[in-house]
């Protein structure tokens, strides 16, 4: 499976009673989809996953396989703490006709998630998952970092086509890229880091910014590719203020807020999760309008 590309995490809708809203989320796929991107994220981070019951997920990922063009790879985040409900996940997503499944890192006893228990977690999980699976580590989420020496170990496993790396470490990536196989596809997810990645060789990116800028992603992407990395460089220095305000500044809240500006459904997060403030909106919408050439990519 080909995962080279430009995949966002989609975000979830929420309607203002706080119910999942699906036929929002078919909206802004049918929008989606005549871009350039390679496929979807279903209920990753980014999609306030872990703030979500699995049936609500199911029925957002059944959403989405409607909406989808039939070139778009389908990918599932299908990670739980244990290994036998991260199966049933996976598989879940297999019969709905998902390509792949994202499966974060275990984390909850950090403590014992060494790299023998995350090797014995993803060869389980590969063996019986009916779709390939990706390596998922976030860290500054789950606190465990995935690296190099574990990939090296799981890599070899036919089920386990790749990972997606969301450390924004360019070393550790390159590190990761080093060890793997011939094949193994690494994808990452921080935009901050998204030229010097594919620089080195990442196949490619799920970012949370491609919701809001995926025009300006795939644009990135496709200068590095074709070998114009002066051009890439300067067009992802357009990406380095909106990763940092709609990353750590404000979050999901943020992302969602551009979204609504841009023209897509954002709408609500969903408690814990705060609205913003009214400066906070205005922060953004003076970043919106200070990108170059917005016309280009909003």
């Amino acid at each position: 499976m080909n995962l080279h590309g430009i995949f966002p995490p989609l975000t979830t809708p929420f309607a203002a009673d706080g119910t999942i809203a699906p036929a929002k989320l078919r909206k802004n796929i049918v929008r989606y989809n005549r871009l350039g991107l390679a496929g979807y994220v279903l209920n990753g981070s980014t999609g306030e996953s872990v703030l979500l019951r699995w049936e609500e997920i199911y029925r957002l990922w059944e959403a989405a396989k409607e909406a989808a063009a039939p070139d778009k790879i389908l990918i599932a985040g299908t990670g739980a703490e244990s290994t036998a409900e991260t199966i049933e996940h996976t598989n879940r997503a297999a019969s709905l006709g998902f390509n792949a499944a994202l499966v974060r890192t275990p984390h909850f006893y950090k403590p014992q998630m060494k790299v023998d228990a995350l090797s014995e977690f993803y060869l389980r999980v590969a063996d019986a998952a009916r779709i390939p699976v990706l390596v998922y580590s976030v860290p500054i989420f789950t606190n465990l970092q995935v690296d190099a020496h574990l990939i090296a170990r799981v890599a070899q496993h036919p089920n386990i086509i790749g990972m997606k790396d969301s450390s924004g470490d360019v070393e550790g990536v390159r590190k990761i890229i080093a060890a793997a196989p011939k094949g193994f596809q690494t994808l990452v997810g921080s935009a901050s880091t998204l030229f010097e990645s594919l620089e080195l060789g990442a196949c490619g990116a799920i970012l949370a910014l491609a919701n809001a800028l995926p025009e300006l992603c795939v644009e990135i992407y496709d200068a590095s590719r074709s070998g114009d990395s002066e051009g890439a460089h300067s067009l992802a220095q357009q990406l380095l203020a909106p990763a940092k305000i709609l990353g750590p500044q404000y979050g999901i809240p943020g992302l969602k807020y551009a979204l609504d500006r841009l023209g897509y459904y954002g709408g609500p997060p969903r408690p814990p999760l705060l609205p913003l403030s009214e400066a906070a909106k205005l922060e953004i919408d003076v970043m919106l309008s200070n990108l170059t050439a917005p016309s280009a990519h909003l």
